[in-house]
């Protein structure tokens, strides 16, 4: 074995993944003609839409994406979770993701992996060769492994995440020139680890672009004040991806892929607020914040996004609905859930999601027994706190959504009915690692 093998570790093919957070491949497929970067990857290989997962929301897909595994499987339903047999919540870190990751199988076959940003991977994975946690992480200093890698990000003013209140103001100069900064600080890390040429598996994850997306989407569908600056966003990051492809030697295949697509958003809901108003949920006294503070009363209650849940006598420590009524009451809740409509007329509910439909694994004690896949423009909300009314807006004018993910893969592949469960098993099979393909639930795209 040579020195040039020794470096890039056993020699077999390579996988470099990209993260583009929240992108819908019906943005960039209409925009071919300027992202041609872009374009030449999906011409050159293959691209298309595919589903995200129940639910569509980042903390729940990045630990999905990563294991190939269904929340169930994971531990991981959004955000916020529920603690076991306890109304406490928590916001799920990398340490709360059950199921192995792409990466430690790659660390397992004696192969090496760097990991750059990628959501919900708090506190770095030290057998990982190199790794910078992604959201949720609170800085450089502990996201960082080793030290040197600490040390150059340091020196290239590196940002885990851009400063989303600044989206929050009405003049989106500023907010769009720190997605610009993150967005460079990110690309010049990503090309340097690249092209250090050390790693058999390179992941990582640009999520400005879902940030972009929650700020501007609707000025990019209605031609509004900052549907310019949104596309000189997108134009540069279709020009940083020609510049990683560019840096890839030919033994390495290219796979870039969002979590979930976007839409626009026209009504926020506050459906903590509309459990209230229809009798399903109550609170103890008149200052609520939090879950630990609904009546013993309340039959039901929901944490973000959609996701609702039974207070189920047995489960939650004060639960008001006995076992033996716990179908009824739910199926009582989806036809409420389902007959609920915006102020236009349009129904909230796409569809709603049972937890035997959605989940399957080992974490049925804090699975949602819901899941309101809601149509485009609904924004779901929860909340302690209490809302005005029941339909509201915020900062945001673009929402996450089901379908419309996107994918590109930089070799022969099937994406027909493909959905982010294949994914970690399609970049298994690009490294040829072994993996036991019944215990993923996606499948291989490659031909």
């Amino acid at each position: 074995m040579g020195l040039f093998d020794r470096i890039r570790g056993d020699g077999g093919p390579r996988v470099a993944f990209i993260g583009i957070d929240g992108v819908p491949y019906s943005l960039l497929a209409d925009h071919f003609d300027e992202f041609e970067n872009f374009a030449a990857l999906a011409r050159e290989g293959t691209a298309g839409a595919i589903d995200s997962i129940v639910p569509p929301e980042s903390s729940a897909c990045w630990p999905s994406l990563t294991t190939g595994v269904n929340p169930g499987q994971t531990g991981v339903y959004g955000f916020q979770d529920r603690e076991v047999g306890s109304y406490d919540t928590y916001v799920p870190m990398g340490q709360d993701v059950q199921a192995k990751r792409l990466w430690t199988r790659v660390h397992e076959a004696d192969r090496k992996a760097t990991v750059m940003n990628v959501p919900v991977t708090f506190p770095p994975d030290r057998e990982v060769q190199r790794m910078v946690s992604g959201f949720l992480s609170p800085g450089l200093d502990k996201a960082a492994y080793p030290d040197d890698l600490r040390t150059y990000l340091q020196s290239i003013d590196y940002r885990i995440d851009v400063d989303a209140k600044l989206g929050h103001d009405d003049d989106k100069g500023p907010f769009m020139d720190d997605a610009h900064a993150t967005l460079d600080a990110r690309f010049e890390a990503f090309k340097h680890y690249i092209e250090a040429d050390d790693w058999d598996l390179f992941f990582g994850v640009f999520m400005t672009t879902d940030r972009v997306n929650h700020f501007t989407f609707k000025h990019y569908e209605e031609d509004g004040e900052y549907k310019e600056a949104f596309m000189e966003f997108y134009r540069k990051l279709d020009r940083y991806i020609g510049e990683l492809r560019g840096a890839l030697d030919d033994d390495v295949t290219l796979v870039v892929a969002s979590d979930h697509g976007f839409t626009s958003l026209d009504y926020e809901v506050h459906y903590n607020e509309w459990l209230r108003q229809e009798g399903w949920l109550s609170f103890a006294d008149d200052d609520h914040d939090e879950l630990a503070d609904i009546a013993d009363d309340a039959r039901a209650y929901s944490l973000i996004p959609g996701r609702f849940y039974i207070n189920l006598e047995g489960r939650e420590p004060r639960g008001g609905v006995p076992e033996d009524e716990y179908r009824e009451t739910r199926a009582d809740l989806t036809a409420d859930l389902e007959s609920l409509t915006g102020p236009d007329g349009t129904p909230v509910a796409k569809r709603v999601e049972t937890k035997e439909d959605a989940f399957r694994g080992a974490h049925d004690d804090i699975a949602p027994d819901l899941v309101v896949i809601p149509n485009d423009g609904f924004d779901l909300k929860a909340g302690f706190g209490g809302a005005d009314d029941v339909f509201g807006m915020g900062p945001r004018n673009g929402m996450h959504t089901f379908d419309n993910a996107s994918l590109f893969i930089d070799a022969d592949a099937r994406i027909d009915d493909a959905d982010l469960y294949d994914i970690a098993p399609t970049v298994l099979s690009l490294l040829e690692v072994d993996y036991d393909r019944s215990s993923l639930n996606g499948a291989s795209l490659v031909k």
